[in-house]
C-alpha cells in the first residue's frame, strides 16, 4: 500500500498533471486543492503521510501551511514544489523541518524519488537547487566526533601542531595522535599525508 498524499497547486494544469502521474504509479492520493487554506484543512482532516504543495498559493503558502503544520504538531512531512531557486526560501523552509523541496521543471522526474527518500524519514532537496545555491552540507560523519574530537579537529584547521594542541588542550602528544587516528577512522579519511588537515580546511566553517 502506497502512503497517503495530498497536493495542491493554484495552476490546474500542474495540479492535474501531478494528480495524475501519482494515481498511474499507484500513489493513495486521498485529496487535492488549488488554494492553501483547502490544502491545510485537506492535512488537518486526515493527516495524510505527505502533503506536496506549492510554495506560492492564494490564502495560505505552503511555507505558511508548513508552518501551521509545525505549530500544531500535525505529522504531515511536507514536501515543497516549486520554481523558485532562492537561498532565504531555502532556509525558511529548513527551519520549518520541511521534508522535501522539489523544483517544478524536474516534479515529474523527482517527485518518486523524493516521496520515497521522505518514505524513510530522509528529507529530500533537489540536487538541482543544492547545486544552484552552492550550499555546502555539515557532514554527517562529523555527528560521530566527541566534543574533545571536534575540539582538536577545530584546532587541526588552524594549522595546530600535535604539541601545540596537547598545550592547548591540557594532553599528552600521543593522546593527541589517539584523537587524530580516531577521528580518521570516525570521518572515513582515507590516511596520507595531511589527509586529516585538508579535510578539516575544506570543512573548517562547520567547526565553529
Amino acid at each position: 500500500m502506497h502512503a497517503s498524499i495530498i497536493i495542491a497547486d493554484d495552476h490546474p494544469l500542474i495540479l492535474k498533471g501531478l494528480n495524475d502521474f501519482l494515481k498511474e504509479k499507484n500513489y493513495n492520493i486521498i485529496g487535492s486543492a488549488e488554494n492553501g487554506r483547502d490544502a491545510y484543512n485537506l492535512i488537518e482532516t486526515h493527516q495524510p503521510e505527505i502533503a506536496i504543495l506549492d510554495i506560492r498559493m492564494p490564502h495560505l503558502t505552503g511555507l505558511e501551511i508548513a508552518k501551521k503544520c509545525f505549530d500544531n504538531n500535525l505529522p504531515t512531512k511536507i514536501v515543497l514544489i516549486t520554481f523558485e531557486k532562492d537561498e532565504e526560501t531555502y532556509y525558511e523552509a529548513k527551519a520549518l523541518n520541511i521534508f522535501g523541496y522539489v523544483l517544478k521543471e524536474f516534479a515529474l522526474v523527482e517527485i518518486e524519488q523524493c516521496i520515497s527518500s521522505v518514505l524513510k524519514n530522509t528529507p529530500y532537496f533537489s540536487p538541482e537547487l543544492i547545486s544552484h545555491l552552492e550550499i555546502k552540507e555539515v557532514p554527517k560523519e562529523l555527528e560521530e566526533l566527541t566534543p574533545t574530537e571536534k575540539e582538536v579537529l577545530k584546532h587541526i584547521a588552524q594549522n595546530k601542531t600535535a604539541k601545540e594542541i596537547g598545550e592547548l588542550m591540557f594532553i599528552s602528544n600521543r593522546t593527541v595522535e589517539k584523537h587524530k587516528s580516531n577521528i580518521i577512522k570516525k570521518l572515513d579519511i582515507t590516511p596520507f599525508q595531511n589527509s586529516l588537515l585538508i579535510w578539516a580546511k575544506e570543512n573548517q566553517e562547520f567547526l565553529t
